[in-house]
């Protein structure tokens, strides 16, 4: 981008099982009630999501009436976990919907808002409950089906990021480019093998940024994929590797990285909007400010299926979009 939008903001808050492994020290905040004290799961999704935009508004010195445009969106039918979060706020909204890569898609979106002057300032917020995803897409809690090895647990999580227009470039973490994903369909069907549905849509979207700016995978300090969890994260190195480039030695996946496979019982990892979303606030941004990475290529990953086309005998899509993101200096 010419002028790179600068990072001013970020929050992270994530549930209790979140908060037990081993990121669990990186977010702003781990609540113990996965209800965070209402009375529905979605209600409590909607409230996890305000909080963590209210958490970035506070860190970064801004308020509400400061965002000129806010992307956000989450698993929810209509979004509603974006829209009753936040619709006491006031700003201007575009909901996103990339099912798992909507971290990346809202913050591409709300990157080239502020870097064309639309808004001095926008937002990419997202979220995701285990409770409201395994209610909307699989079974309810209560049924109690089990869950085979390549399953993975969706997050309960959210992650905001606040984004500002600069007059000239200001230093500081900047997104640096971006990539949209295209929608790549190899016919998965099985709803608990996620990783291998989005495996080859990020396996197009990091080759085809590489291509195009002729960078190598070194050129990188990470190149972190949202949620493939171990199967899909292993189907990404060796797609990739067929098309002659070697991510290996830089790749991580948020869902691998979110849970001890070991100790917490989560098969394949973590997914859900919240899984990238908070550690690309919690852990990844951190780092990046404080100067320890220098520039790495967040890639979320989205497995665009419903209930509806899945009875119906649909595949699979998968979607993955990429944000560069880079600590630049004066």
């Amino acid at each position: 981008m010419p002028t790179p939008p600068k990072i001013v903001g970020y929050a992270a808050v994530a549930g209790k099982k979140e908060g037990d492994g081993p990121m669990g020290k990186c977010f702003d905040r781990i609540e113990p009630d996965a209800y965070f004290g209402k009375e529905t799961w979605e209600q409590a999704e909607s409230t996890m999501q305000k909080e963590t935009l209210e958490l970035a508004l506070q860190k970064s010195g801004l308020q509400a009436g400061d965002i000129g445009c806010i992307c956000a969106g989450d698993l929810l039918n209509q979004c509603i976990g974006s829209t009753f979060g936040l619709r006491s706020f006031g700003i201007p909204m575009l909901g996103v919907y990339g099912a798992c890569s909507t971290m990346a898609e809202g913050l591409l979106i709300a990157s080239v808002l502020a870097e064309s002057g639309a808004a001095s300032y926008t937002a990419a917020v997202t979220s995701s409950h285990f409770s409201t995803a395994e209610k909307q897409f699989r079974y309810p809690l209560s049924y109690g089906g089990q869950r085979p090895p390549t399953a993975q647990w969706t997050c309960t999580a959210s992650g905001a990021v606040l984004l500002e227009q600069q007059d000239g470039i200001k230093g500081g973490v900047c997104v640096t480019g971006a990539c949209v994903g295209k929608i790549v369909d190899l016919g998965v069907t099985d709803a608990n093998h996620m990783g291998a549905a989005m495996a080859p849509a990020a396996a197009d979207t990091i080759v085809r940024y590489l291509q195009a700016t002729g960078t190598q995978p070194s050129t990188y300090d990470a190149i972190v994929t949202g949620d493939l969890g171990v199967v899909g994260s292993t189907l990404l190195c060796d797609l990739v590797m067929k098309q002659g480039y070697d991510i290996s030695k830089v790749h991580h996946d948020c869902g691998v990285m979110m849970f001890d496979a070991k100790t917490q019982d989560t098969h394949a990892g973590g997914s859900g909007c919240g899984c990238s979303a908070s550690l690309l606030c919690g852990h990844f941004l951190p780092l990046l400010q404080q100067g320890e990475l220098h520039q790495i290529l967040f890639t979320a990953t989205g497995a665009l299926l419903s209930t509806t086309a899945s009875q119906q005998g649909e595949s699979i899509p998968g979607i993955a979009h990429l944000v560069e993101l880079t600590r630049l200096h004066v």
